[in-house]
């Protein structure tokens, strides 16, 4: 990113980063008040984030001290900057969006800092909202034109039928989807995600991220979903999601995929529903990838909760290259050692540098946040370089970029 704020800006804006500590969660949930009063922002936003319980305010919170501290320093938030890009473009977030946000934004400092929120420190925030708004914008400019000129691309919300529902295990269900106008998909790549808009009655339109668990075919997509206890879009799909249902879909998003020519060794791990990214990448592995190696290694309570586990076998069977290795935390008195799993326990850091290659491999991680800040901090301290840790989850950023 260029450097072009002003330096009484930077000065400024850094001068505000001991208030932001102390009251910056209290100026984000003052901002989403105001921000949500517009149902039309509103809409925007997934709300299962939101509240006082919510991670998204934690995140941004996060997200704006981080802004405030490196305003000197942006090039250190240039990751950052493109998985917002990516998070923006699937949520259909545009140009025209963004004022709303800055007025919420300083409207929220001045009303929670009061006397202290001068309009020399409101002007260095306007200047530094916008600056940085700048270069989300061309960004995402550029990702929607990419996306609606590509083969079987397209720009909005795109409707696609149901074509196939199969159940994978007790709490997660797959669906395959067709585009409703008959014509191709775009290529994902392995371990990005589509957004859905989903009109469920009684609620407003529910926004929601699932990651493709298959690999691209231009035709199709496949998503695998876990029915959440108390989710309200995971609980509609299981229950209402029948071949034929229409649904309104963005295009493929996210900034966590394998690289289209893959030159290290790959180890996939992942928990839970967190498999759904990681059988895309494998499949794409083995499909065109063949002297690739690729560790295959997934983690979840048991039996009932396993999901796709004799297409993973078949799949890494097929491969000159490839292993799996499933983890069961609790096994059933039926689920048997050897036959649906090959360990009984957790995922760990003296498992990975015992059985994987930690000196040169490619470890792409999904799952829990417990079962990433676990292993990416395992990772690092075994010695794996930030570059060679590449990591997806469900939910907004929080504390776990520290790990």
């Amino acid at each position: 990113m260029s450097q072009t704020l002003s330096g009484q800006t930077i000065t400024l804006v850094k001068a505000t980063v001991p208030a932001l500590e102390a009251h910056g969660l209290e100026i984000v949930h003052e901002m989403y008040s105001r921000m949500f009063q517009n149902e039309e922002i509103r809409d925007l936003f997934n709300q299962s984030h939101h509240g006082d319980s919510g991670s998204q305010p934690r995140a941004l919170t996060g997200a704006i001290l981080a802004y405030a501290s490196n305003i000197d320093n942006l090039g250190a938030l240039a990751p950052a900057v493109e998985r917002i890009a990516q998070k923006h473009v699937g949520l259909q977030i545009l140009p025209e969006h963004y004022p709303h946000v800055a007025d919420a934004l300083l409207g929220a400092i001045k009303a929670v800092l009061g006397d202290a929120a001068t309009e020399e420190i409101l002007a260095a925030w306007g200047e530094a909202y916008w600056f940085l708004a700048n270069i989300l914008i061309a960004r995402e400019g550029h990702i929607y034109r990419d996306l609606a000129s590509a083969d079987g691309g397209w720009s909005g919300w795109r409707d696609f039928v149901v074509e196939d529902v199969r159940r994978e295990s007790e709490i997660i269900t797959s669906f395959t989807l067709r585009p409703k106008d008959g014509g191709p998909v775009i290529r994902h790549k392995p371990g990005q995600y589509l957004t859905f808009w989903l009109e469920i009655p009684g609620h407003p339109p529910v926004k929601r991220n699932y990651s493709i668990s298959d690999a691209p075919n231009g035709q199709t997509y496949r998503i695998s979903v876990k029915r959440e206890e108390q989710g309200l879009a995971s609980g509609w799909l299981h229950a209402e999601a029948k071949p034929g249902t229409v649904l309104k879909v963005g295009p493929p998003a996210g900034e966590f995929f394998l690289s289209d020519r893959p030159e290290r060794p790959v180890v996939l791990l992942s928990g839970g529903v967190g498999l759904t990214p990681m059988v895309s990448m494998l499949e794409e592995i083995v499909a065109n990838h063949a002297e690739l190696p690729v560790h295959f290694a997934h983690g979840t309570l048991d039996g009932s909760t396993h999901a796709m586990g004799a297409h993973v076998r078949t799949l890494t069977a097929k491969h000159h290259n490839g292993r799996t290795t499933i983890f069961y935390q609790a096994p059933r008195a039926d689920d048997a050692a050897g036959r649906d799993y090959d360990v009984a326990g957790l995922i760990d850091a003296d498992w990975l540098t015992a059985n994987t290659p930690v000196d040169d491999a490619d470890f792409f991680l999904c799952g829990p946040r417990p079962f990433l800040r676990a292993l990416v901090a395992a990772l690092s301290l075994s010695g794996v370089a930030s570059d060679r840790i590449h990591y997806e989850f469900f939910g907004p950023a929080d504390e776990l970029l520290a790990a």
